[in-house]
C-alpha cells in the first residue's frame, strides 16, 4: 500500500497516472474490504450483458448501465465515509452515526433507481 502524502501529484499526463494509481488502490480497497462492494460489483458483472438484451435504444441503454454505475458510486463513497468516520472513532457518536445512515441512504435510493429501472425494461421486454 503506498504512503500518502499532501505533495503535489504533477501535472498533465503524469498527474493523471497517478490519479489512475489511485483510483486503482481504491478500488483493491473496496474490494478487499468491503463485502458490500462485492456483492454489488458481481451484481453489476452478472447485469451488464442483460443490458445489451433488454435496451432498446442508445439511450435505454445509457439508463440501464448508468444505474449500475450509480449504485458502485454509492457504495465507494458511502466505504469512503464510513472508513473516514471510523478512523475518528470507533465509539459511537451521534454524529458520526448521523453521517454513517446518510452514507447508507446514498446507497438505498441508487438501488431503488436500479431497481425501478430495471424493473420497468424488464416489465416492456415481457410485455
Amino acid at each position: 500500500m503506498p504512503t500518502f502524502t499532501n505533495k503535489q501529484n504533477g501535472i498533465g499526463i503524469k498527474r493523471i497516472f497517478k490519479a489512475t494509481i489511485c483510483s486503482y488502490y481504491g478500488f483493491r480497497a473496496a474490494w478487499t474490504h468491503e463485502s458490500a462492494f462485492r456483492q454489488e460489483l458481481v451484481m453489476a458483472i452478472m447485469l451488464i450483458p442483460l443490458t445489451f438484451l433488454l435496451a432498446d435504444s442508445a439511450n435505454h441503454w445509457l439508463l440501464l448501465f448508468g444505474s449500475i454505475m450509480f449504485v458502485l458510486f454509492a457504495e465507494i463513497v458511502n466505504s469512503a465515509l464510513e472508513a473516514l468516520a471510523d478512523s475518528v472513532t470507533l465509539e459511537h457518536h451521534a454524529l458520526i452515526g448521523r453521517a454513517k445512515d446518510l452514507g447508507s441512504s446514498a446507497v438505498f435510493i441508487a438501488l431503488s433507481f436500479l431497481l425501478v429501472v430495471w424493473g420497468e425494461a424488464i416489465f416492456r421486454y415481457f410485455h
